[in-house]
């Protein structure tokens, strides 16, 4: 294993040294986050109408299917979601959702100063999280693959997980939504038809990176704030999502500016995730004193 990562970073060091100053690339990366969790639940909600189900999987699919750009040169990249015309009525509402699913707004980090900027758009305002990068503890595998043209070596690692990405969130376990053998049957049955829909699901606290780079091209970048590799990352799994790179083309012709956002309140990420999560349980309990966003989970 020794000898695999003492090769890779020497062919690194010497592959970088022939790039020109102004070298730049251009990947775009297909994204897909799992929906099975949501279509169960859907499916146990007597309320919803089989129209209704296909109507919300088909927002969900768009919501959770998601083509970016990355443009990088040798110490920065710009990573933003492929423009696409809102369809009616998926304004800002949608907008506002596709956020919270890792999409919208202008992602931008700097691996050579190690921080990152991001715009986002929450409630009607926009919010401006700049932080440092987070440092992934990555360990090389000796496992290979083709992706496309480029032969790719797999790497491995574990991060906190984002409190404000909303695709890692799961439905918990029967056993860890808190039944009690206690509690009266009939209160139980009906408990479990009028659940707030939210609590039925978790956020973890922890998921497992699993990504692919190419020492081909030797830029220490990848997808959203992926990054730490002696290659650009072609695949990366987090969790229930999986990115995907499609195309890779060297040397554009026409260089993009790469350069950070500056519209939007500056917080940092801790106080980002924060201000949704407060907002999120300011919503939950309105709904809850309304009796809205009731949904049934259980039979």
């Amino acid at each position: 294993m020794k000898t695999i990562v003492v090769t890779l970073l020497t062919f690194f060091a010497a592959v970088v040294s022939v790039f020109a100053q102004d070298f730049q690339g251009m990947a775009v990366y297909e994204s897909k986050t799992s929906t099975a969790d949501a279509k169960a639940t859907l499916a146990g909600n007597r309320e919803i109408t089989p129209e209704m189900q296909k109507m919300i999987e088909e927002r969900m699919k768009k919501m959770f299917e998601k083509t970016f750009i990355l443009n990088f040169d040798k110490n920065a990249s710009i990573y933003k979601e492929e423009e696409k015309l809102d369809a009616p009525g998926q304004g800002g509402g949608m907008r506002m959702m596709s956020n919270m699913m890792g999409g919208g707004g202008t992602h931008y980090k700097n691996v050579k100063e190690k921080i990152f900027t991001v715009d986002k758009e929450f409630f009607g305002k926009e919010f401006l999280v700049k932080d440092t990068l987070p440092k992934l503890d990555w360990k090389l595998e000796g496992e290979t693959k083709q992706i496309g043209n480029y032969l790719c070596f797999k790497a491995t690692a574990k991060q906190p997980v984002n409190q404000s990405d909303f695709r890692n969130f799961r439905r918990k376990k029967e056993e860890e939504k808190g039944d009690s053998k206690e509690v009266d049957t009939e209160e139980k049955k009906e408990e479990t038809k009028t659940t707030n829909f939210m609590d039925g699901w978790e956020m973890p606290t922890e998921t497992q990176i699993t990504a692919w780079y190419t020492p081909d091209i030797p830029i220490n970048q990848g997808p959203e704030n992926y990054w730490g590799l002696p290659g650009l990352i072609l695949e990366v799994s987090d969790g229930k999502t999986v990115i995907l790179c499609s195309k890779v083309v060297l040397n554009t012709k026409d260089k993009k500016e790469i350069k950070a956002p500056k519209k939007g309140k500056e917080v940092s990420q801790a106080e980002y995730d924060k201000i949704v999560l407060e907002k999120m349980t300011e919503m939950r309990e309105m709904n809850q004193g309304r009796g809205g966003m009731q949904f049934r989970i259980g039979g």
